[in-house]
């Protein structure tokens, strides 16, 4: 009986009884440049409306320097550094993420069209899929193919 009253509750307050996980994969080079001054924090926070964050990873390549590891660090990514292409890592690891049976929601941070095809197959396999995007030259594809779509405004200098 309790348990029935509960659920009736959580309805009523619009909870659900299972909270999304999410995992957020960002294309660092793609879109941690100086010119667009994104802040990771602010965009962690905007995500937490999808759900709780369970991975949480920043792509890097090889010449990224120390200061931005450290940064992206400090912002609670884990970063990812790679010898050979970023969009290549960051696509087997969000193709991981679409199996991944414990993640619900999967955001892509980039404006690269490349990742429009795992966006599709995350969305073929159920799961939420959100797009955190920057201008100039943000894909109308990926625009076009994700659940949601997030604008980042960056800071002018």
């Amino acid at each position: 009986m309790i348990v029935i009253v509960l659920e009736d509750l959580r309805q009523k307050l619009g909870l659900s009884r299972k909270h999304k996980k999410l995992g957020i994969l960002v294309d660092g080079p793609n879109i941690l440049r100086k010119e667009f001054h994104i802040n990771l924090t602010e965009v962690k926070g905007e995500l937490t409306k999808h759900g709780t964050i369970k991975v949480a990873k920043v792509f890097l390549d090889q010449y990224a320097p120390d200061k931005l590891i450290e940064a992206v660090t400090n912002q609670g990514f884990e970063p990812v550094i790679t010898s050979t292409d970023v969009d290549v890592a960051m696509a087997v690891e969000a193709m991981e993420l679409v199996y991944n049976p414990a993640i619900d929601v999967i955001a892509l941070m980039t404006r690269d069209a490349d990742f429009q095809p795992v966006l599709m197959k995350a969305k073929a396999r159920g799961k939420e899929t959100v797009v955190v995007g920057v201008e100039p030259g943000f894909s109308t594809a990926l625009k076009n193919t994700a659940d949601e779509v997030i604008m980042v405004e960056t800071m002018d200098d």
